[in-house]
């Protein structure tokens, strides 16, 4: 049965896609509209036009809460996604569809409630403000490990028993500790809820709609930290997206664009940023430029148009040359780079979280 309107429900598979509409999706959407779904298969069939289709609002992780206004007999059920704010749609959430098949009811124990950064003041230029779709609770000192995606970032804080977060790639969920994968793909920056102490290398988690705890590599995950975390370390998490294909809307490690890499990176410390580019900027304290420090944000507008970009800043100023790090709509994938004329003559500012 679907989650009811006015009801809570949480998002059961790895990676759930918010669409504008149901009848905005496309035939090549179906890997992604799937009971289980293949997000990676799903980006590994578009063409460089598709990833960029605007029928993609965002996308929410294993465990994210949301509200449900609507429901069709069809399938579809319309929610507001409580854990990625945007102030300009809605009060408490971003707003669209998802399939039904994606959710389950939502129980206290599935769901780890998210952190929040007050909104600094708003930037004083009309371009920082207005609807953009361009393209996550606190963290301390991270020591620098090695995982499976590369260099990773080791938690400290909570005690054991407290929220993790993964903080790889992407990892398999078993249903036994040495049994074979029950969800796989579950991805960066996935909050979970552990469900008892750690058996051969393996951690037992809670996951949405299934009755059993699901056993997880002890390794991937890190606990969500209780300190709010320096931004060079958040630049650090978003440096192993690097190569990462753009995708509209995307916000996970198989597909992203440029703010949900923001939103994502400040995510895996427990941080909840808004999930569009201008909402960022309104919930962020502006920074003279030749202040900005790596880790801040450069947000870009055209004259006289609402923020179309953000890019996190990957290095000091020097001599007017700036550098940064984001989900690049022309190239079509995540890197860092010094910004070109072009980006530099749309650059409204630098923020800080």
């Amino acid at each position: 049965m679907a989650p009811q309107p006015g009801r809570r429900a949480v998002v059961r598979v790895p990676v759930a896609t918010l669409w504008t509409a149901p009848e905005a999706v496309r035939p090549i959407d179906c890997p992604a509209l799937a009971g289980s779904p293949d997000v990676a298969a799903w980006i590994a069939g578009m063409d460089r036009d598709q990833l960029v289709g605007d029928c993609v609002l965002t996308q929410l992780l294993l465990g994210e809460p949301v509200r449900v206004t609507e429901s069709r007999p069809d399938g579809w059920v319309r929610v507001v996604a409580l854990g990625q704010p945007a102030a300009k749609l809605g009060a408490d959430g971003y707003p669209g569809w998802l399939r039904a098949a994606h959710l389950a009811d939502a129980d206290p124990a599935d769901t780890v409630p998210s952190g929040s950064v007050p909104a600094g003041p708003a930037p004083a230029d009309p371009a920082a403000s207005g609807t953009a779709r361009s393209g996550p609770a606190s963290a301390g000192p991270a020591a620098v490990g090695t995982g499976p995606a590369g260099p990773r970032s080791a938690g400290s804080g909570p005690a054991a028993d407290g929220p993790l977060t993964v903080d790889v790639a992407r990892t398999a969920l078993r249903a036994e500790p040495g049994g074979g994968a029950a969800l796989t793909g579950v991805v960066l920056g996935t909050r979970l809820t552990p469900a008892g102490p750690a058996v051969n290398g393996r951690r037992p988690v809670r996951v949405p709609g299934r009755p059993d705890p699901l056993w997880a590599p002890e390794d991937d995950l890190v606990p969500l930290p209780a300190e709010r975390p320096e931004a060079e370390q958040v630049l650090a998490v978003a440096e192993r997206l690097r190569d990462l294909v753009y995708v509209w809307g995307g916000m996970s490690t198989d597909g992203i664009d440029c703010s949900g890499l923001v939103h994502l990176a400040w995510r895996r410390y427990g941080i909840t940023l808004p999930r569009d580019a201008d909402d960022q900027a309104a919930a962020t304290s502006r920074v003279p430029l030749d202040a900005e420090r790596p880790g801040d944000l450069y947000f870009f507008a055209r004259p006289g148009r609402r923020i179309h970009h953000v890019g996190i800043v990957s290095a000091e100023p020097r001599g007017g040359r700036r550098r940064m790090l984001h989900a690049c709509y022309l190239t079509r994938r995540v890197i860092e780079e010094e910004l070109p004329a072009d980006r530099t003559a749309t650059l409204v500012g630098a923020h800080r979280v």
